[in-house]
């Protein structure tokens, strides 16, 4: 496997002490250092951009696509590090920098202030069934139109729909925390635009805004994807893996969408031993698994009707399959689900648990195209 299975190592200085004093994890250490180096060259970034805007006779085009150039490629692997955060204990010590720290990541690069929210009070004990906002059930999944709808849907709705599901469902402080966290980032925007030059404004804080929330439904879309009815409603049959990716490499395994959905606690270096332990039960319950994609290429190539590239990548986890076999099974799967089974909707309770996490790969060769 190709995919990250430990942390990083840093010498044992005062500053590592600091982050072992401070964190839940002494692993999370990188996220410290990421998050410090972005705040950095963020600063810097959107510095330039307003220097180059307001005192320079360059076309304003000219430094708002270099400055979105480089939040698109920035902004990835913070999102996944705020993904990460969300479900584990990230900082302890003080405990106001844990609150604050999604906040300051989300002025610099626009992800929903109510991101918590919507994926811990909502997505994740809906799983994608029918009463999940996000979900994609109701959609056919290789049409770009259906996805536009989708889209829409959440960029228009989700700022009144989330706070009600979360009121009804007695989760008032996340309620109240999504309203203020909407209204807190469309003021941060219009302050920006209105305070100070307008293209700056735009550039640094509504595009972001605008790219992030697409980014992330476009992430989501492809991770639920393909639906297999067959099987009780759990991570294996909603969801999808991506593998061997540089996409993992950048954002802490996040292609490991199946094992995330079982045990949404697990830390991101687990994830592919995790796997490795239990490709066979994955096997069994037909579960999707992309290798040297992630989930973005992997709406663009059903968008696409890419078929027999998808078919390419698609790990052959049960043994030899035609592309022509693994393509009718791909698309027999993205067809709208008007209702599943009654006696198969709910989540299934059972969890994977893997027979070894860490060590050498039980099958070296597994995944190899």
């Amino acid at each position: 496997m190709d995919d990250p299975r430990s942390v990083p190592s840093y010498a044992d200085g005062p500053f590592s002490r600091l982050c072992r004093y401070m964190l839940s994890d002494p692993r999370d250490e990188l996220f410290v250092r990421l998050t410090l180096r972005v705040i950095v060259t963020q600063l810097v970034a959107m510095g330039l951009l307003y220097a180059a805007l307001r005192y320079t006779e360059l076309p304003a085009l000219v430094p708002s696509l270099a400055y979105l150039a480089f939040w698109g490629w920035s902004a990835p692997p913070i999102i996944l590090m705020l993904h990460c955060t969300m479900h584990r204990k990230f900082i302890v010590r003080p405990a106001q920098l844990d609150w604050a720290h999604p906040y300051l990541m989300a002025f610099f690069f626009g992800m929903p202030m109510g991101f918590r929210e919507h994926h811990i009070g909502m997505h994740h004990v809906e799983d994608n069934l029918g009463r999940d906002l996000s979900s994609t059930l109701s959609y056919r999944r290789d049409s770009f139109l259906q996805f536009l709808l989708y889209f829409g849907r959440f960029f228009f709705l989700i700022p009144f729909e989330l706070p009600r599901y979360l009121a009804r469902n007695r989760r008032t402080g996340m309620a109240r925390r999504a309203i203020v966290g909407e209204v807190a980032q469309w003021s941060v925007v219009a302050s920006a635009i209105l305070l100070t030059d307008w293209r700056f404004g735009v550039t640094a804080f509504l595009m972001p805004v605008l790219l992030s929330r697409f980014m992330m439904m476009a992430g989501n879309w492809g991770q639920h994807a393909f639906i297999n009815t067959a099987y009780p409603n759990n991570g294996l049959t909603n969801s999808i893996t991506c593998i061997n990716s540089t996409y993992n490499k950048r954002c802490f395994n996040d292609g490991y969408h199946i094992g995330h959905h079982l045990r949404a606690k697990r830390h991101w270096a687990e994830l592919p031993g995790d796997f490795l332990a239990n490709r066979e039960f994955y096997a069994r319950h037909g579960a999707i698994v992309f290798e040297k994609l992630d989930f973005f290429m992997v709406s663009l190539l059903l968008w696409l009707g890419a078929w027999k590239t998808l078919a390419k990548h698609v790990v052959r986890l049960d043994g030899p399959r035609t592309d022509a076999e693994i393509v009718a099974m791909l698309k027999s799967r993205v067809h709208p689900v008007q209702e599943w089974p009654a006696a198969q909707a709910a989540p299934s309770p059972r969890r994977i648990e893997p027979a070894s996490v860490s060590g050498a790969d039980p099958d070296p060769t597994f995944g190899a195209l």
